[in-house]
C-alpha cells in the first residue's frame, strides 16, 4: 500500500515513464501506532482529492494492520472504522478513484474482518505456515 504522498508521487512517475496506470492502495494507519506507517484516518479524504492529481495512479481502496490484538473482539473496532472510512468516502467522486477493495485481516483475524466489510484478506500463515525469522 501507499503511506505517503511521496510515495503516490515516486510511483506516478515510475508508471508514467513506462506508459502505464498503476493501482494502488492507501495504508492507513488506524490504530495510530508510532511503529507504522501510513495515513491517518481523518486524512483520507485530503488525500483522495490530492491522489486526483497523479495521472498515472489509480488508488483502488484502502488497507490496513491493526495493532496486535488479544481477541477478535478487541480487533473488530479498528475493522469496523476502516469499513465506515472505505464507505464514507467511497461514495465520494474523485479523478483518479475507484475504491474497490478494502484489504485488512490476516491468518489469525480474516473472519473478523471479512464480517466487517474486507474482501481482501492476508492469509500467508494460513496456507504457508509462519515465517521463521533468523
Amino acid at each position: 500500500g501507499a503511506d505517503s504522498l511521496e510515495l503516490l508521487s515516486a510511483i506516478d512517475r515510475a508508471a508514467l515513464a513506462r506508459g502505464l496506470r498503476q493501482d494502488v492502495l492507501l495504508e492507513i494507519n488506524i490504530g495510530a501506532e508510532s511503529s507504522k506507517s501510513g495515513f491517518a484516518p481523518e486524512a483520507v479524504p485530503h488525500i483522495l482529492e490530492k491522489a486526483a492529481e497523479f495521472g498515472s495512479v489509480r488508488v483502488r481502496g484502502l488497507m490496513a494492520i491493526p495493532p496486535i490484538c488479544a481477541s477478535e473482539d478487541e480487533i473488530r473496532p479498528y475493522f469496523s472504522r476502516m469499513q465506515q472510512l472505505f464507505v464514507d468516502n467511497g461514495g465520494k467522486k474523485y479523478d483518479n478513484v475507484h475504491m474497490d477493495f478494502l484489504s485488512m485481516g490476516m491468518s489469525a483475524d480474516y473472519s473478523a474482518a471479512i464480517e466487517c466489510g474486507a474482501n481482501m484478506v492476508r492469509v500467508g500463515a494460513a496456507i504457508f505456515g509462519a515465517r521463521i525469522y533468523r
